[in-house]
């Protein structure tokens, strides 16, 4: 009877412990972004010192860092902040507008829950977009590779994304016959299209996270390679001695991603109609938009 005593109170002593180890248990990864885009600006008249400021700006807006703060079950995936230099790249009329409805602030995820929320700022308003998670069809591929100091797992999938229109416009905003051509080459948001994602996850970290979107393989993702966009992670501590709060997001207005897409859309028409009449207003200043 005493035996059985000693052995109930050790195995409550173990739970207690695994429990407590488990709630304890963090980790950081930091990633690097970087996204592709093909730029033709042979012929449009700019002159060579604002190519390079351009090129120099669209260089800072497509690589950015990111941090994800994960526990066995709640990640957070945040962009670090840094210093924008490239203010003062929209001098000598030159304007640029990026369209594309990407977290801004924390994006909380639970793969126990399988949900998602956002934190956006646009138009001064403060949104939180909150959906199920996305369910990927991992396919598990007999490939692998070292990243860092892990061995990565290869799985692929296919998803379905708006077709990507990076489009620049360059003229006099008095020409009708350029606005007209311009008007026919608008593109319809409608149009999708199917991109292979590769993931490389390491089951050396045994969680279901990883950067952005992404998640729900055996190990966390160290990698994403989708379309132009690459995701590669650099650096992983983990147990950090500063843990993070990975609590979900509260502040902002609720809303589904289709909801925050409908309204990101009508107002970035507004701001796109309203940038138009100031060319136009200015004697027709080149200017050149991005969509992506």
């Amino acid at each position: 009877m005493k035996n059985i005593f000693i052995k109930s109170i050790s195995i409550v002593l173990f739970l207690i412990v695994t429990n407590i180890s488990a709630q304890d248990f963090q980790g950081q990864a930091i990633y690097q972004t970087k996204s592709t885009m093909k730029m033709d600006l042979a012929g449009s008249g700019i002159p060579a010192d604002r190519i390079k400021r351009i090129e120099e700006m669209m260089k800072s807006r497509l690589e950015k860092t990111y941090t994800l703060s994960f526990n066995k079950t709640a990640s957070i995936y945040k962009e670090e902040a840094k210093l924008d230099q490239t203010a003062g790249g929209g001098r000598g009329g030159m304007r640029m507008m990026m369209i594309g409805g990407g977290a801004s602030g924390k994006h909380y995820k639970n793969t126990q829950t399988k949900t998602s929320t956002k934190e956006n700022e646009f138009s001064g308003k403060n949104f939180l977009i909150k959906d199920d998670l996305v369910t990927y069809e991992w396919k598990m591929e007999q490939e692998t590779k070292m990243i860092g100091e892990n061995l990565c797992f290869k799985a692929t999938t296919v998803i379905e994304v708006p077709v990507s229109t990076n489009n620049f416009r360059f003229g006099r905003g008095n020409n009708n016959a350029e606005k007209e051509e311009e008007t026919k080459k608008e593109p319809k948001d409608d149009v999708m299209e199917l991109v292979i994602v590769t993931a490389w996850y390491t089951l050396d970290i045994p969680v279901s996270h990883g950067p952005g979107k992404y998640w729900g393989l055996p190990g966390l993702i160290l990698e994403i390679d989708a379309g132009d966009t690459k995701i590669l992670c650099t650096k992983i501590v983990m147990n950090p001695k500063e843990k993070s709060e990975l609590n979900e997001p509260k502040k902002g207005k609720v809303v589904t991603q289709k909801e925050y897409d409908k309204i990101f859309e009508e107002k970035t028409k507004e701001m796109r109609e309203r940038m138009n009449n100031e060319r136009e207003k200015s004697g027709g200043s080149g200017h050149f938009r991005m969509r992506g």
